[in-house]
This record gives structure tokens, C-alpha cells and sequence, in this order.
């Protein structure tokens, strides 16, 4: 998975969360929750939704790379593919 790649499937999961979000207006090096307006359980719901859409669980203790979406873009690029990391579906 690409750097777009992955920018484009967080818009699509985060989609049905925060229908008003564009990821395009978002600082991609600001923290990601407060520029898109983003609390705690929609965070939540974007790992559940990865997960159901992915397979893929992301430990908790890797919930700061999510913190900006590039960190987010970055993680979900690095771990596609690799073993035990995310396969798409």
C-alpha cells in the first residue's frame, strides 16, 4: 500500500464517522483528532473499521502513530504486507 493509497482509505473509513471531514483540508502533520474534530470513540470506530476492513488489529500501544494523518498514512503503508501486519482484502 502506497502513502495515497493508505491517505485514501482513512477518507473512505473515516466516511460514514465524520461525513463533513476532507481529508485534503486536514494538516497532514497536525494532530489528526483535533483538526478533524474527532473524539475518542470516533477514533474507536475508524480501528474497528479497519479492522473489519483489513483484518487487521492495531495494538493499542500503536495508537500515537495515528496522531497525524502522515504517521497514520505512514503506519498503515509500512505494516501492508508484512507478517502478521495488515493484508487487504
Amino acid at each position: 500500500m502506497t502513502h495515497d493509497e493508505a491517505r485514501a482509505l482513512i477518507a473512505r473509513l473515516y466516511g460514514p464517522i465524520a461525513p463533513d471531514l476532507d481529508i485534503d483540508e486536514i494538516d497532514p502533520d497536525s494532530d489528526f483528532r483535533e483538526e478533524a474534530e474527532i473524539d475518542s470513540m470516533d477514533f474507536l470506530n475508524f480501528l474497528l473499521a479497519l479492522k473489519n476492513e483489513t483484518g487487521y488489529d492495531v495494538p493499542q500501544q500503536d495508537y500515537d502513530c495515528f496522531s497525524t494523518l502522515n504517521g497514520a498514512a505512514a503506519y498503515l503503508s509500512a505494516n501492508l504486507g508484512r507478517p502478521g501486519g495488515i493484508q487487504s482484502r
